[in-house]
């Protein structure tokens, strides 16, 4: 079976956890600082701050960013429930927004109309590694006054028009979960312009302390182990490669499967393909499940990025009229796209996917 997903683990990952377990300095220490310096280049010299997961990272992302109790933000529901449990979890009312049909990144234009006396931002999602319209974002940004934050874990290296996803918000968040486009075993990491957002963040991850036992806010502990910085540091080595190999795949799958829609790629945008996601058109998930299941009995492996969306979840039960989202629930499908595949493995995708949408 040729898995939907593969983290790459290799000796260089293993020799630096060993190196950290060798030092004895195990909690946050060098390692992540040395992360934070590192990662801070590919998102254009921001301020970078390690958190234990990307969960986390946007949580005390609005709270440093002072999004609070009564105030609204504005997010797609066509993507997973972190991006809405952060606004929750900041004590802020999450407001869902329909997606544009050929991105499947949340509308700017749905966003506009929105928003109220209330709002006091917008997160865009760069959605499976293909970034979010920011030129219409920061126009709106400007109109209304709302800030920007941007939920990129799934955005490494994505761009805009020569800039990174993470260059844009006051803040943004990177994930580091295994099966994103690089991985530190677990973490996130937030990157902000802003030399205050940057202080706030260090002190909410630490207990709310800059120096030990003068604690000045009420605080977490979301810090980063230096065992997880050490592999996000040679992962990040390895992430322009990995992604020049993720585009080249999504090359050779647009140019040889047929009878489904592939991905968009907007003018102007690198997409650095966290998934590979394509529509088996007819608003049927059923006809979606019959199409995966034709997959695995051909020995390829898929995933739907995601079922359900966040206004329908139990967590939020919210009836509302976002038909694009609706429907792509029921019609997206992630086929392998990872830096793994062989040219034998993209042969064998590009023809189960063929054989079975010809079936369907």
């Amino acid at each position: 079976m040729i898995p939907a997903a593969k983290p790459i683990i290799g000796d260089e990952e293993r020799e630096a956890v060993d190196r950290v377990l060798r030092s004895g300095m195990l909690a946050q220490g060098p390692e992540v600082k040395a992360f934070e310096e590192e990662f801070s280049a590919t998102v254009g010299g921001r301020h970078c701050v390690a958190m234990n997961s990307g969960t986390s990272g946007l949580h005390l992302g609005f709270i440093a960013a002072g999004i609070q109790r009564g105030d609204e933000v504005i997010v797609p529901s066509f993507s997973f429930a972190a991006t809405a449990n952060s606004v929750a979890l900041a004590g802020a009312t999450p407001i869902f927004a329909d997606i544009d049909p050929k991105t499947f990144n949340m509308d700017p234009d749905h966003v506009e109309t929105l928003i109220t006396s209330k709002t006091k931002a917008i997160m865009p999602v760069h959605l499976y590694g293909h970034i979010a319209a920011m030129d219409r974002y920061q126009e709106i940004s400007s109109k209304y006054g709302v800030k920007i934050i941007e939920d990129a874990a799934q955005g490494h290296l994505a761009s805009l028009n020569g800039r990174n996803a993470g260059e844009f918000g006051i803040c943004a968040t990177f994930s580091f979960y295994p099966t994103k486009n690089m991985t530190a075993g677990e973490g996130g990491m937030v990157v902000t312009d802003d030399a205050e957002v940057a202080r706030m963040l260090r002190l909410l991850r630490n207990q709310g302390q800059e120096i030990r036992y003068q604690n000045e806010v009420v605080g977490f502990n979301t810090r980063m182990t230096d065992i997880h910085a050490a592999i996000g540091r040679v992962q990040l080595r390895k992430l322009p490669g990995w992604t020049k190999q993720r585009q080249d795949n999504a090359a050779y799958l647009d140019s040889h499967i047929k009878g489904v829609v592939i991905p968009f790629v907007q003018p102007g945008s690198t997409h650095s393909y966290h998934q590979y996601t394509v529509r088996v058109t007819g608003a049927s998930s059923e006809k979606r499940d019959a199409f995966m299941k034709g997959l695995t009995e051909r020995g390829v492996g898929s995933g739907v990025y995601y079922p359900t969306p966040i206004h329908r979840l139990q967590s939020f039960n919210l009836t509302l009229d976002l038909p694009e989202t609706e429907l792509l629930a029921k019609e997206c499908v992630s086929l392998p796209v990872h830096p793994s595949l062989s040219q034998s493995d993209l042969e064998t995708i590009a023809t189960a996917v063929n054989e079975v949408a010809a079936s369907l």
